[in-house]
């Protein structure tokens, strides 16, 4: 039977108790407490492995199998007309490292797949109409600039010609007048002229005789 002084102690798989110690004893270090089982059993357990609950009984990290594996360990230290079973309490302590372990290894081979897509997405293109526009006008002063008309760009091209005319050139002019001039000029000159000699000639036969007349 389990003694109903004490506070009760509450263990692992159904394991419960009651301890005969007074309340607080538990807190003395590493002092062993008694608890008595529900079998009569009492234990002996350090203090500091004792949780006090918010019922005011106490929790402890043991079993019925930790009990039973503990029960060649016994000692006279609790004035008990039963024997008394010591319980070692141990406690796991976490020891963090950090190690490199190769858990594998892996090989990678890239393969090369190829496959036809249809994109058909709309583009933008321009082009340029170009139209030679004959002009044939001779261009006097500075080089005309590209201008706008309306959305046409006009960029005149000039070409270097070379002109050949004819025109009248007055070289010099005849200025004539007349001068008239009283000279002597002695010359010989040969003039002929003729005379005729009129001689009358009377027939013998004739009484009137002709009279010889000279020109």
């Amino acid at each position: 039977m389990v003694s109903s002084n004490g506070p009760l102690v509450i263990g692992d798989h159904g394991l419960q108790g009651r301890l005969v110690a007074a309340p607080g004893a538990e807190n003395a270090g590493n002092t062993l407490l008694a608890v008595e089982l529900q079998s009569g059993q009492r234990i002996q357990v350090p203090a500091s492995a004792l949780v006090r609950q918010s019922d005011g009984s106490y929790y402890i990290p043991l079993g019925p199998n930790d009990i039973r594996d503990a029960g060649g360990h016994h000692t006279e230290a609790v004035p008990h007309s039963d024997p008394v079973l010591i319980v070692p309490v141990y406690q796991e302590e976490l020891s963090v490292g950090k190690q490199m372990v190769e858990t594998g290894r892996a090989r990678i081979t890239k393969h090369v797949e190829e496959r036809e897509e249809v994109v058909d997405e709309p583009l933008l293109r321009e082009d340029v109409e170009i139209r030679h526009v004959p002009i044939n006008h001779l261009w006097e002063g500075a080089p005309p600039p590209p201008r706008y008309e309306a959305d046409t760009l006009v960029i005149p091209l000039l070409e270097e010609v070379l002109v050949v005319e004819k025109r009248l050139m007055l070289k010099e002019e005849l200025h004539i007048r007349r001068v008239q001039n009283t000279i002597h000029a002695p010359q010989t000159v040969v003039l002929r002229s003729e005379s005729a000699t009129v001689t009358r000639v009377e027939p013998a036969a004739e009484p009137n005789a002709s009279n010889t007349t000279r020109l």
